[in-house]
């Protein structure tokens, strides 16, 4: 079974889609593909669905969801002649709960969490082009914002959260990368789109002054200081972090700090 969720949802057995149309019961085969392999309790399904105020049949209405995907599933199946495997074997009913069985199949945000993970790894041995690769390679599998097509609650909505908090620390590395590689003009047009995204990313904004700055665009890398920190002051009543604050004062003295150590000066000769 090949599971998608930085996107639209897509769950394919045999490379047949097995999502159905009704809203509730996708929103329960999202929650079972954010944990495939792992057992989703009763509870976690009926508060995902409807809350704390769950409907007294919420348990049998739970039940017809089920068995709606296994009849999908089923479906799918019945395209390999071959195939011995029956839907309940990959919808598992479980001693409280259910559990989707991925049977070895693609599973998106895994496979970015391990090309995220070799990228971090490469950036902690300063292998920055290797850093920037890989990094690069794992969030080409984002087609768009997490279950963008799914009615979220509270659970599936946690998840996305965290989804995405993953996805902006593997772009905050890869960007770093990217800097210490020196492009910082080829950054540029990304970044002004990103600070405008984020409008209160410290990180995101410090990246996008040292690029402007680089690109000997001083007065523009001390905007962007400036509306990052009124954003700051107007919404949350925060000052701008030491870092950036010294970043700033950098640029202001025409000296952009480098995210390498600089080489030290050369000792002068004793007179």
């Amino acid at each position: 079974m090949d599971i998608e969720v930085l996107g639209a949802l897509s769950v394919r057995e045999n490379g047949v889609s097995v999502v159905p149309t009704a809203p509730k019961p996708r929103q329960v085969l999202a929650l079972l593909a954010l944990n495939a392999d792992q057992v989703v309790s009763v509870a976690t399904l009926i508060e995902e669905l409807w809350g704390e105020n769950p409907p007294r049949s919420a348990r049998t209405t739970l039940q017809t969801y089920v068995l709606q995907l296994r009849e999908l599933i089923a479906e799918a199946l019945a395209h390999d002649e071959n195939e011995r495997c029956t839907a309940k074997d990959i919808l598992t009913t479980v001693p409280g709960g259910y559990r989707l069985q991925s049977r070895g199949g693609t599973v998106d945000f895994r496979e970015f969490e391990r090309r995220a993970g070799a990228g971090y790894r490469a950036m902690d041995a300063e292998d920055h082009t290797g850093a920037a690769r890989r990094l690069a390679d794992a969030l080409s599998l984002w087609k768009g914002q997490v279950l963008t097509d799914i009615q979220a609650g509270g659970q599936i909505d946690m998840e996305i959260r965290r989804l995405e908090e993953s996805r902006l620390c593997a772009l905050d590395q890869r960007i770093e990368a990217d800097l210490r590689l020196g492009r910082h003009r080829e950054l540029l047009s990304e970044l002004t789109v990103l600070v405008k995204q984020y409008r209160m990313h410290e990180s995101l904004h410090g990246q996008f002054m040292l690029a402007l700055h680089r690109s000997g665009r001083r007065g523009e890398a001390l905007s962007v200081y400036q509306r990052l920190r009124a954003t700051l002051v107007a919404e949350l009543g925060l000052e701008p972090s030491t870092a950036l604050s010294r970043l700033q004062r950098s640029v202001l003295m025409a000296r952009p700090e480098s995210p390498t150590p600089p080489r030290p000066a050369p000792r002068e000769a004793a007179s």
